[in-house]
């Protein structure tokens, strides 16, 4: 561009090294060089972050184009555009004279148009005689043809940058999802380990995330939890591999035992019990109740419970136990119904059976019966104590996972 052909704003408005710049970029559009205004549009409705305009000055904008008469913006057809504010108003959905002036001035600021004003700031064309234009002040577009190849890489950068934050999420709540579901298992199974003290690491972890993280931040905590994971399964493989040692130890042991067994009970009496019976069905009828899960673990699913121990608080299993003997008069269930419980549970679990009905007692009709039925179905092996634990912690922690 000619110095000659600069223009500077009309009034107050001053003009500024941008705004020369702008002008300056404008002057350099390749020859013949056309872009489709529809697409560059949406382009710049992409790369808007980094471009510096907002989703209002990105209406003005838009407005602006629709008074251009072709689909292609060129040199050849004109780059300047003078529709009056009333008339950008109706295009804008009657946005106010004060609100488009001001979003007028961030696209010039922006450098997405340059302001070509008349000697008294009117917008107007003039025709020669023939009809054809020979003068035009208002709005010109040359700078998004300028800058088309430009706001297009932009628009592309941005498009990527969110496929990949979106991969991030997506394979940081999958890596979550496995951590807490290998961790459910293992409590499930009751392998033996830290895995409630898992479970609150897991969940400083998520939580740790700002509220819109960047790409730096997903990496930092997928990272983290997969090395947490890898963690996680390693834990669980030498627990299956230590389980099936035992296991075939065990089959090898019971195959002699019941080898000699055989042999001897032909020729001699049983010394205890019916002639006949067993050692391996005398010991499935003594074998003892399940494993108790971790104390932190019953009072994060129930922390109703913990009123109800001695002086308020429970810090150790005889609280529970204690608060568990309160619960079960509070809610009518009977002694023998609770004594069959820890015979057939064993006293932490029965404790934790009453600290988990506590929990739902607004949804449980008759305590007794209920404590009744999952004793039966504990006999028959039906019945866990675990999964119980876990749906009461999930619903516990909604509430937190929310206000976090």
């Amino acid at each position: 561009m000619q110095p000659g052909h600069i223009t500077t704003p009309f009034g107050r408005r001053a003009m500024t090294l941008g705004m020369l710049a702008a002008q300056l970029d404008a002057g350099d559009i390749e020859p013949n060089k056309s872009v489709d205004k529809r697409k560059l549009f949406r382009a710049l409705c992409e790369a808007r972050g980094p471009i510096g305009v907002s989703d209002r000055a990105l209406a003005v904008l838009n407005a602006l184009l629709s008074f251009y008469p072709k689909d292609e913006i060129s040199e050849e057809s004109g780059t300047v555009v003078f529709p009056s504010n009333a008339q950008l108003s109706m295009r804008t959905h009657g946005m106010t004279g004060t609100t488009l002036r001001r979003h007028l001035a961030a696209l010039v600021d922006a450098g997405l148009i340059i302001r070509k004003d008349s000697p008294n700031g009117k917008r107007y064309a003039r025709k020669t005689g023939g009809g054809e234009i020979r003068e035009v002040y208002g709005f010109s577009l040359a700078p998004l043809l300028a800058r088309s190849l430009e706001i297009e890489r932009l628009a592309g950068e941005v498009a990527a940058e969110r496929l990949h934050l979106k991969s991030l999420k997506d394979r940081l709540s999958i890596c979550r999802r496995d951590i807490a579901k290998l961790i459910e298992a293992a409590l499930e199974e009751g392998l033996p380990g830290d895995w409630t003290e898992m479970q609150l690491q897991l969940r400083a972890i998520s939580q740790s995330l700002p509220r819109s993280p960047q790409a730096a931040d997903l990496r930092e905590a997928l990272a983290g939890l997969e090395a947490f994971r890898d963690q996680v399964a390693n834990i669980l493989q030498s627990k299956i591999k230590t389980q099936k040692l035992a296991a075939t130890g065990d089959q090898n042991g019971r195959h002699i035992e019941d080898s000699n067994t055989d042999s001897l009970s032909e020729f001699e009496p049983a010394s205890d019990g019916k002639q006949g019976e067993r050692p391996e069905a005398k010991r499935r009828t003594t074998a003892g109740p399940p494993k108790s899960f971790p104390l932190a673990m019953v009072l994060q699913a129930c922390p109703e419970v913990a009123i109800y121990g001695p002086g308020g608080t429970v810090s150790s299993w005889r609280d529970l136990l204690a608060a568990a003997v309160v619960i079960r008069s509070m809610l009518a269930v009977s002694p023998s119904a609770y004594e069959r419980a820890s015979a057939v549970m064993g006293p932490e679990n029965a404790a934790t059976v009453m600290a988990c009905i506590l929990e739902r007692a607004g949804h449980i009709h008759s305590a007794g019966g209920y404590l009744r039925d999952l004793t039966q179905k504990a006999e028959r092996g039906e019945f866990s104590v675990g999964p119980m634990l876990m749906a009461l912690m999930r619903t516990n922690a909604v509430p937190a996972r929310r206000t976090g």
